[in-house]
């Protein structure tokens, strides 16, 4: 009989590297304390700085756009509800489902919100997205996890961790609702689409920057960076008009759609 030959062993395989998870460390958010633009003087005095600051582009964007307007609006629910709605539409549609809403909970609450219904809310033109943020918002102020009240008395940095916070509200919200509801002199939505488009123009870029792109750009203006978006979208729009860009309503309100 021949001899029995035993298989040969399976070479192991070496065991797989495991990768390295590298997390980035979550940006850290600055902004410059300063006198709250709560409303035209306050705003006239901080466009006058900024003008001081960077005469040649500023001068440009007040020469083209005119002065910055205030859009002030209601440091509460309704105005945290009137930026939800803006997002990713023209101003003219978003004050439309705006006033829908406004009238069909009046008056507009956390507490009205949530006491309507998902079909009453997509009757005033609100999609499924934003009824779903607007509703996340109204359940956090509605249960005390979000108080807006207090916001206006958070240095800015903890205001905006505590607005991200809630499911729904992004980094642009956010910066919205720190810009024109409490007036932050310094709040900058970089990652806003139309503040892009209207830095590439007004510097002469050859591609429109992205968020922190636009972050490094806008160092030049702080203190005043939120006066500096006004003027930016105000100069957008103008601008636009000129170039015979049919999008007229464009401006605020062209958020990524993360929020």
């Amino acid at each position: 009989m021949g001899k029995t030959i035993a298989p040969a062993a399976e070479k192991k395989k070496p065991a797989a590297k495991r990768r390295k998870v590298v997390r980035k460390a979550a940006p850290t958010l600055r902004y410059e304390p300063g006198r709250l633009i709560d409303g035209e003087a306050a705003l006239a005095e901080a466009a006058a700085a900024l003008l001081a600051l960077d005469p040649a582009t500023v001068g440009r964007l007040v020469e083209i756009g005119g002065p910055p307007p205030l859009r002030r609006r209601e440091p509460g629910f309704a105005g945290l509800a009137a930026i939800i709605v803006s997002q990713q539409v023209s101003v003219a549609s978003a004050n439309a489902i705006f006033g829908r809403l406004e009238a069909a909970l009046a008056p507009l609450s956390a507490e009205a919100t949530l006491a309507t219904g998902e079909e009453s809310l997509r009757r005033c033109g609100l999609s499924g997205p934003k009824i779903r943020a607007l509703t996340a918002v109204a359940e956090a102020v509605a249960g005390r996890g979000l108080d807006l009240a207090a916001l206006a008395h958070m240095p800015a940095p903890e205001a905006h961790r505590a607005l991200i916070a809630v499911k729904g509200i992004g980094p642009w919200t956010a910066d919205i609702f720190l810009l024109f509801c409490l007036g932050h002199p310094d709040a900058f939505p970089s990652g806003d689409l139309a503040l892009q488009e209207a830095a590439k123009l007004a510097l002469d870029l050859k591609t429109r920057p992205d968020a922190s792109r636009l972050e490094r750009l806008a160092e030049r203006w702080r203190p005043y960076r939120g006066v500096a978006a006004r003027m930016l979208w105000a100069y957008y729009r103008v601008a636009k008009q000129r170039a015979g860009v049919i999008d007229l309503d464009a401006g605020l309100a062209q958020a990524p759609q993360t929020g």
